[in-house]
């Protein structure tokens, strides 16, 4: 039965079903020549209006000063908030939190936690006795940085009382063939990183709909509450499916690559792998996930094209502003005025 309107206030309509989200991986330029190609990608990703846009950084961390300076960016130029990716492989406590601190006094409140990679030419290389070893323990050290600067800091306090800290963390939905887990193993880690305080996951990708769906059903079986986003990776390009099976051991479906491989060209290839990606993409929203968070690998029209195809797209009317951010200096330690919002 529905209450008849108070003649003092509006009358309360149902709300409309929000939609999914929508979020990009990036990967900050290695090199000031390929500084202007990211940023006419980055533009035109955040014309799109994701919920956020994460940000990577190399193994090691040694992409992590560039990272910083474009998660800022992103930060005092755009609309969109940024996700800082944090990795705790091979190094110190210390080490750790004064990373989460710089990145914290940026401004950042949101970052993916990840063990992050050893180094592949280090065959016997184990992790240092004082280090961070795990996710978990990443997530436990983020919401520890975040106490102690409240508790020593009124200004902290506050921020953290308006914009809480956002902690995502990685979901494998096969297991992790790097770390040789199981899909089981993989939902235990899961809900631990939820008790250690993870607010939401996103996927490593994958390209059957029921990778997602059952490790989604496990996970929820086993006590997981938190968001589950997929991760889709554009299936544009047979190239790129192999390279990524090379550093992730996620192979592509034998199927998908041999019709890539047969189309007479690269435009009829990404016509295909176009409409797979649609059509798995889909197949998951259907079925009930979040949102599909997209690893362009820094290319933009196989990614707004997915999306397009699932009308997830930014209108078309978007206007582009005149704000030149691949104009500007790539370097960090050059003072740049902030730019203009997208």
């Amino acid at each position: 039965m529905v209450a008849e309107a108070s003649p003092h206030l509006p009358a309360l309509s149902r709300p409309e079903p929000s939609r999914q989200t929508v979020s990009f991986e990036l990967m900050p330029p290695r090199r000031p020549d390929a500084a202007p190609k990211f940023w006419e990608t980055a533009r035109r990703l955040v014309a799109a209006r994701p919920d956020f846009v994460s940000v990577t950084y190399g193994a090691g961390g040694g992409d992590r000063d560039t990272a910083r300076d474009v998660v800022s960016r992103l930060l005092a130029g755009t609309p969109v908030l940024p996700i800082a990716h944090l990795t705790c492989v091979g190094a110190s406590r210390e080490n750790v939190s004064e990373v989460v601190d710089e990145f914290l006094e940026a401004g950042v409140r949101s970052f993916l936690a990840l063990r992050g990679d050893p180094p592949r030419d280090q065959p016997d290389w184990r992790p240092p006795a004082g280090g961070v070893h795990s996710a978990v323990e990443l997530v436990h050290l983020l919401r520890e940085v975040e106490a102690r600067r409240c508790a020593t800091d009124p200004a902290a306090a506050v921020r953290g009382a308006a914009r809480p800290l956002t902690i995502a963390v990685a979901a494998f939905p096969d297991g992790n063939v790097q770390a040789g887990t199981t899909r089981a193993q993989e939902v235990r880690r899961l809900l631990e990183k939820q008790q250690a305080g993870a607010s939401f996951a996103v996927t490593q990708f994958f390209y059957e709909a029921e990778t997602y769906t059952d490790f989604v059903a496990e996970a929820r079986a086993a006590g997981v509450t938190i968001p589950i986003l997929a991760g889709l990776l554009p299936t544009t390009e047979p190239r790129r499916l192999r390279r990524v099976e090379e550093l992730t051991g996620v192979r592509a479906p034998q199927h998908l690559l041999d019709a890539l491989d047969s189309r007479p060209d690269p435009e009829a290839q990404y016509a295909y792998g176009t409409a797979y990606g649609t059509e798995l993409a889909q197949r998951v929203l259907d079925a009930g996930a979040p949102g599909l968070h997209v690893y362009t690998f820094n290319k933009h029209r196989p990614a707004l094209d997915l999306l397009e195809g699932v009308h997830l797209g930014g209108p078309a009317s978007v206007p582009v502003d005149d704000a030149d951010l691949a104009g500007r200096p790539w370097v960090p330690s050059i003072p740049t005025p902030a730019p203009a919002a997208l």
